[in-house]
């Protein structure tokens, strides 16, 4: 089998660039036989591979990413590591109350996971628990913030509801009119976490980046083709996310959409202290076509909004065009006491969504695997999925195991055309309906 498309990130993502630098793993080159290959080096596929050394320690785990790691899909997210549900089709979006717990566990072993692996290899990415703001401009999000305090009333979290006129001594600024805090998120910068957690591997896990695969055959063992040699492997473990459905697998469950950010050069002194408020926090909007903002470690502002439906799975340029303006507009609206501060940096990043918001976890055929699809969790689903899908195949079940595997059905999608128009037009309307919360 062809893959017809392999990643193919744009350059100028923020979160890479001003990560800390390391030295890339060299590509695989001739052939290599080994007994297990994890595909895919981001958050579910480094979780995996260093699972799977820990349970086969005599064993080699390959480890293969088509770019280097830290620049793909795993570094361009906003770098929220969330712990609640936030289930956007429910009315209260909390839904079910014993999913919303399972949940909520799953979420928070995944951020349990990380912290853990942070601290142990003292790994430089700010990993900080700061909470977040879901924050609201217009009435319709207001509406949406009290939804969900009724959610979080019914799962028993916490969370404080702050007034529009109290939020400047948190965010700086006086754009929004209301927002819910709630403490259990953790704040990160997702590339240096990535980065990080490919270079304390276990030795037994040897990583080749820049590897993408062209072919794929499958057999009694699973033949990986590059365009300068082979894998073949006993086992494969698909943690590659929306392209994982590229090899054959689940086909026409998978919507790959492109978010957009930019990243600010950092404030001066004179400029933090007219902006104000805390210097470390993260904003999400209630509208999910809105903004998000954050404020970093080293006192830059990220905005990210914007969406394309990219069926092809490439980065598209003239969006990057298009939406830094969007961009810009977002921050004046928000940032008024910021007017000579310009972007360093634009760039996309890849969500693996589907429309039933579920995941693939399990056994795809008799030797191949997969954790794909975070529907915009990554951070702590992937982490966790990545995990508990290593214990699996090891012989090690757990109650949320079986919670994955129950909850493991992705709906098939409309053909094309009426995908593409049907997907492009609830783009359309659900940004033009956010109004000023974009």
């Amino acid at each position: 089998m062809k893959i017809r498309a392999t990643p193919k990130d744009d350059a100028m993502c923020g979160w890479y660039h001003t990560a800390p630098a390391r030295q890339a793993r060299p590509a695989h080159m001739g052939n290599t036989t080994t007994r297990w290959t994890v595909l895919g080096a981001g958050f579910t596929g480094l979780a995996a591979a260093r699972q799977l050394a820990a349970h086969y320690p005599d064993q080699e785990i390959v480890l293969v990413d088509a770019q280097e790691v830290g620049f793909g899909t795993s570094g361009r997210n906003a770098g929220f590591a969330i712990d609640l549900p936030h289930d956007i089709g429910a009315e209260d979006y909390i839904g079910d109350i014993g999913i919303a717990k399972t949940t909520l566990k799953l979420n928070r072993l995944g951020q349990t996971i990380l912290h853990g692996l942070v601290e142990q290899h003292g790994i430089d990415c700010q990993l900080r628990a700061s909470g977040k703001y879901q924050a609201a401009v217009e009435p319709r999000g207001i509406a949406v913030l009290e939804a969900y305090r009724r959610g979080l009333d019914k799962l028993g979290e916490p969370y404080e509801v702050i007034p529009g006129k109290d939020l400047p001594g948190h965010l700086g600024t006086a754009f929004y009119r209301q927002a819910l805090f709630t403490p259990g998120t953790m704040l990160v910068q997702p590339s240096a976490l990535v980065k990080g957690l490919a270079d304390t591997l276990p030795p037994n896990v040897t990583l080749y980046e820049n590897t993408p695969i062209t072919e794929v055959d499958y057999g009694d063992k699973v033949t990986l083709t590059h365009t300068k040699g082979r894998i073949v492997s006993d086992k494969l473990i698909l943690a590659n996310n929306a392209f994982g459905a590229r090899f054959g697998f689940l086909q026409r469950t998978v919507l790959p959409m492109y978010l957009y950010a930019s990243l600010t050069r950092p404030l001066t002194e004179a400029e933090q202290a007219s902006l104000g408020g805390k210097p470390f926090w993260g904003v999400i909007p209630a509208d999910p076509y809105g903004s998000t903002v954050r404020r970093t470690h080293d006192n830059r502002i990220l905005i990210r909004n914007s969406f394309s439906f990219n069926p092809d799975q490439q980065s598209r340029p003239d969006c990057l065009a298009r939406f830094v303006h969007k961009h810009r507009e977002s921050f004046a609206r928000r940032f008024p006491m910021l007017p000579e501060v310009d972007f360093d940096y634009t760039w996309s990043g890849s969500l693996a969504l589907t429309q039933n918001h579920q995941s693939f976890f399990g056994q795809l055929a008799p030797n191949v695997y997969g954790a794909l699809f975070c529907n915009g969790l990554g951070i702590t689903r992937g982490t966790v999925t990545g995990t508990l899908l290593a214990d699996m195949i090891a012989g090690q079940r757990h109650e949320l195991t079986d919670f994955l595997l129950s909850t493991s059905s992705p709906n098939v999608l409309p053909p094309e055309p009426f995908l593409s128009v049907g997907v492009n037009a609830t783009l359309w309307w659900g940004q033009r309906k956010a109004g000023r919360e974009s």
